[in-house]
């Protein structure tokens, strides 16, 4: 049975990351939070310790390194993402094998400082990537390699959450801290698209704003138009007042049907890590080498063909 510490279990995503701890055999020793919100403990791991000063997580773990009985093996990071990086690096450093959540950290120079931790601890960061291990995912990968290898599909990606008046309030919606919207809901499809269709040739950003973002990637054998947005009032007429959530991935004129399948992917991630096979710093370079180009690139006009039929929508 291996020892977790879950920094950050207050949080949304926490709940899943409890459970595939519970699920894979293991213990949450130790948790941290600095909202106390976290009566979810009690129904999974009750007698884990729970501290809402990370001065006082920290010391209690490190006490605990001192003896192989008590040391932990794993730390899991849920917190906001400008937080992971800092995390990350402490996990490390009380001797854990840590498991993160997308975005690992918003660069490649501070995924490179990670580099240099694990180096340092000997230890190692894994990353929660779990459309990786989606059925329907791994399936259109081997249809993909299964097709000529001079064939490049045309994919048009729109995916549409609505988040209300908190969301800007929050963590989620200050760009310091979640590094923008297509970073922080984008991440998770720019990681699907290059596990899919190869390196990644171009990236264009054709329209950026604090809510929504578009734009049109080139891998080695797909063409992707895409937008991605938070606001309720892009979301298609026919799903207006009826869904929250639209999400549609047309590739070549199929759509990619995956909305079922989400339930147990991080307990699969969970399982995968632990047998050794989980992906590492190397695996989430190139999504994050992806979102940080975004992020920082100026829009332009797009090419004809390579602009997402909502970008015109935004302009009436």
């Amino acid at each position: 049975m291996k020892k977790f510490t879950l920094i950050g279990v207050a949080g949304y995503i926490a709940p899943r990351h409890m459970r595939a701890i519970k699920d894979t055999g293991n213990l949450l020793a130790v948790a941290y939070d600095i909202n106390d919100s976290v009566g979810i403990i009690d129904s999974i791991f009750p007698q884990s310790e729970f501290f809402t000063e990370f001065e006082r997580f920290y010391e209690h773990a490190h006490q605990l390194k001192r003896n192989p009985a008590t040391a932990l093996d794993y730390a899991a990071i849920c917190t906001p993402n400008h937080l992971h990086h800092p995390h990350i690096a402490a996990g490390l450093r009380l001797g854990c094998d840590v498991i993160c959540e997308k975005p690992l950290v918003p660069t490649p120079e501070l995924l490179e400082e990670l580099e240099l931790v694990e180096r340092e601890t000997g230890k190692r960061v894994y990353n929660i990537l779990q459309l990786r291990h989606h059925e329907a995912i791994l399936k259109l990968r081997d249809k993909v390699a299964a097709a000529p290898t001079d064939t490049k599909f045309d994919v048009e990606l729109t995916y549409i959450t609505s988040r209300g008046k908190w969301y800007m309030e929050s963590w989620k919606g200050d760009p310091r801290k979640s590094f923008g919207v297509a970073t922080n809901i984008g991440v998770h499809f720019y990681d699907m698209l290059h596990f899919i269709f190869g390196k990644l040739q171009r990236n264009v950003v054709h329209y950026s704003a604090e809510s929504k973002a578009a734009g049109y990637l080139e891998y080695e054998r797909a063409r992707v138009r895409w937008f991605l947005s938070i606001d309720a009032n892009d979301l298609p007429d026919e799903v207006k007042g009826k869904k929250p959530t639209f999400r549609s991935i047309d590739i070549s004129g199929e759509q990619l049907e995956f909305s079922e399948g989400f339930t147990d992917l991080h307990t699969t991630s969970y399982r995968e890590i632990l047998a050794g096979r989980g992906y590492g710093l190397a695996d989430a370079r190139h999504c994050i080498e992806t979102v940080n180009v975004i992020r920082t690139a100026q829009p332009v006009a797009g090419a004809a063909g390579e602009v997402h039929p909502y970008v015109a929508r935004l302009a009436k």
